[in-house]
């Protein structure tokens, strides 16, 4: 029997003995993946299964028991963890304007709202969550995840072995004597004395949950890119009314002048000015279409529904805020730092760092290999003799005077340090993400309010008193159209302020990662 040995303390070993690294394509193993939070890179240590698992070769019999060759091969393959980086998130659309031509003019009536059974922005989010495309194949990686859980679960598999031994050329004789031709049947089964399937397993499992909060990091990015183009959407509708009524007001003025004119009382130039504006008010109603069908097509591209469906949707919303203000600024980032998915991908990523350490403390130490030989049968036959059959009991350890994973269980610490410094710069850029999207909520509304109430109202004024006085023939056409230009840029940046501050409604509830306004 192999006696059992076993070196304590610390060793000095030798220098690293690294597989040369490849060079491999960099779509290889590769899906939708990103940073590795926690994730140290691959690690190499001789697991279960493979080639570096190869007997050893040598002399054979009772006393030389099968083993697998990994433990003279430090840095044979990589762990059984697969390194899984951890899932992106989908590219944040760009908030584009709706271009503005013509005039614009305050409509009498309230805003549209939409149909009754139009598109709510609740029933969007919700289609969204298991419609989208980029969300679905992301998804996947978390049943993959799953796999690679049961992988670093496996148990290494015993080695059955067979051997004949002594065998003679032709046959043993006294004058060339030999020992008994001898059969031998031996199993070996590696012992995992220092846990590494343990440690496997539970750095696979929190490598999942990693990719967990990474998938809900990618949800919230989606949905904020539906809300980008969901405010770009209800911003065209608004801004197609602006226009509508821009020109149903020109058009009046101009059958006016027209009929001024008809009496002399205008000349034709003025005519022409309003017919100008008028032309450049249906350019912009022209253009707000647009704007809302380009809406519609990346409405269906996110919610994955056909074109011709796409380009008939409706949305059912409003761009005017009649919510409450949000809690205070401390407070929603307090409530950033505790639930926005990416922080919390962040923390979970230290605790895949710390199960990295376990993992590669581990595998400091190769398996000892039980053997176990049931079946040696001694032919006596040469000398006249009986058979003898006998059985083995052996173990082998890994003396671990060199390959004791020095380096790797300093990268794993080191990894350790670097996780806790990306988690705490993360976290500043959260804090700094929600005090300028809080301060963007109160600016926009504090706007929009002003706008109501300050420069409206006396534009309004003005406009309506040159308009009058135009009609009645006491002002040219240069002073009320002075006067209809200041009412249509006062126009222009109401409508222009609703759509932003909705945008920063929306964007609020993204920097904090809850739905905290509708």
């Amino acid at each position: 029997m192999v006696m059992l040995l076993h070196a304590c303390g610390p060793v000095s070993g030798q220098g690293p003995t690294l597989p040369e690294p490849s060079l491999s394509h960099p779509s290889e193993g590769q899906s939708l993946l990103g940073p590795a939070l926690g994730g140290m890179g691959p690690v190499t240590d001789s697991g279960p299964g493979g080639a570096a698992d190869e007997p050893l070769s040598g002399r054979v019999g009772t006393a030389v028991p099968r083993v697998p060759a990994a433990i003279t091969a430090p840095g044979g393959r990589q762990v059984g963890v697969p390194e899984r980086e951890g899932i992106t998130s989908p590219s944040a659309l760009p908030l584009s304007e709706v271009p503005l031509i013509g005039p614009l003019s305050v409509p009498r009536v309230g805003e549209e709202i939409g149909p009754e059974d139009g598109l709510t922005l609740d029933q969007a989010i919700e289609r969204l969550v298991h419609e989208n495309l980029a969300l679905k194949a992301r998804g996947l990686e978390l049943p993959q995840a799953d796999a690679d859980i049961l992988t670093a679960s496996l148990r290494a598999n015993p080695v059955l072995f067979a051997d004949s031994q002594l065998i003679p050329y032709g046959a043993y004789t006294e004058a060339r004597p030999g020992g008994q031709t001898q059969y031998d049947l031996n199993i070996t089964y590696p012992l995992d004395v220092t846990h590494k399937r343990k440690a496997r397993t539970h750095a696979a499992t929190t490598a999942k949950n990693v990719l967990q909060a990474q998938y809900q990091d990618a949800v919230r990015i989606q949905i904020d890119n539906l809300y980008t183009v969901y405010s770009e959407y209800l911003g065209a509708r608004e801004t197609i009314r602006f226009a509508q009524a821009a020109r149903q007001g020109l058009e009046e003025l101009l059958g006016r002048t027209r009929g001024l004119q008809e009496k002399g009382a205008r000349t034709i130039a003025d005519v022409s000015r309003i017919e100008a504006l008028v032309e450049a008010a249906e350019i912009q109603v022209m253009d707000g279409n647009e704007a809302l069908m380009s809406a519609r097509r990346n409405l269906g591209v996110l919610l994955n529904m056909p074109g011709n469906q796409a380009e008939a949707l409706e949305l059912r919303g409003t761009l005017r805020d009649s919510s409450p203000p949000p809690p205070p600024v401390d407070e929603l980032i307090g409530m950033a730092l505790k639930c926005r998915p990416d922080v919390v991908a962040y923390r979970m990523g230290i605790h895949r760092a710390q199960a990295e350490v376990k993992l590669a403390t581990a595998n400091r130490m190769s398996d000892v290999y039980l053997l176990y030989q049931p079946y040696t049968f001694q032919d006596n036959r040469a000398t006249d003799k009986l058979g003898a059959t006998s059985w083995a009991l052996g173990v082998t350890v890994p003396l671990p005077i060199y390959n004791r994973n020095q380096g790797n269980i300093q990268r794993s610490r080191v990894n350790l340090t670097q996780s806790h410094v990306e988690l705490a710069e993360r976290e500043q850029q959260v804090v700094n993400e929600v005090r300028q999207a809080e301060r963007q909520y109160v600016l926009t509304r504090s706007a929009v309010q002003r706008i109501e109430t300050r420069l409206i109202p006396p534009a309004t004024r003005v406009r309506d008193d040159a308009y009058r006085l135009y009609i009645r023939g006491e002002e040219d056409a240069i002073i009320f159209l002075n006067a209809q230009r200041e009412f249509n840029e006062a126009s222009r940046q109401y409508r222009d302020m609703l759509v932003r501050h909705r945008q920063a409604m929306l964007r609020l509830n993204t920097a904090v990662g809850q739905r905290l306004l509708p």
